[in-house]
């Protein structure tokens, strides 16, 4: 088996006028059949990513570029 840093992800970039996003999935979201709650799992996890994010060390110093 190989070594996670030798698969291919997924990546999709994402925009909005304030933001510009690339993101890369490593979950294998292929065992949720049904679409819509694919989707809704995938949504989560990207809730789940910022919460996580907005509690580390590295947003505040993200935020601090704009000092």
């Amino acid at each position: 088996m190989g070594s996670i840093d030798n698969l291919l992800f997924p990546e999709i970039d994402l925009e909005t006028d304030d933001l510009i996003m690339s993101i890369e999935v490593k979950k294998d979201y292929s065992k949720i059949k049904d679409i819509d709650k694919r989707k809704e799992e995938f949504i989560n996890d990207l809730k789940d990513f910022i919460e996580e994010f907005s509690q580390t060390e590295e947003s505040l110093e993200f935020m601090k570029y704009y000092d």
